[in-house]
């Protein structure tokens, strides 16, 4: 006869206080995001003339999934930090929010 190991129910983890997300966590992902759609319109000419036979050999399907590439890519040059648009961004947007609420 199998033995059977009993079944643990999945560990679900819980949010400190001190972890959970704040306003500026939000404006700050927020402008990551901006900054990420800025590179990407930066960055997509660069990839427009690229013969697709180079980068991966894929022809048409590779020309059409190449925008979702250079978003990528762009996601993850924000991600460490960009040009400092996200930085601009989100030093605008708290100083924005302070005033509204001295207001």
């Amino acid at each position: 006869m199998a033995a059977f190991l009993p079944v643990e129910r999945p560990v679900v983890p819980v949010a400190l206080p001190s972890q959970r997300p704040t306003a500026s966590d939000a404006i700050r992902k927020t402008a990551e995001e901006f900054e990420a759609v800025f590179l990407s319109e930066l960055l997509a000419p660069i990839f427009e003339n690229l013969d697709t036979d180079q980068l991966g050999g894929g022809g048409e399907g590779e020309r059409a999934f190449r925008p979702l590439l250079v978003q990528e890519y762009a996601k993850e040059f924000a991600k460490a930090g960009g040009i400092g648009v996200a930085d601009s961004v989100t030093r605008e947007l708290l100083r924005l929010q302070a005033a509204q609420q001295e207001a």
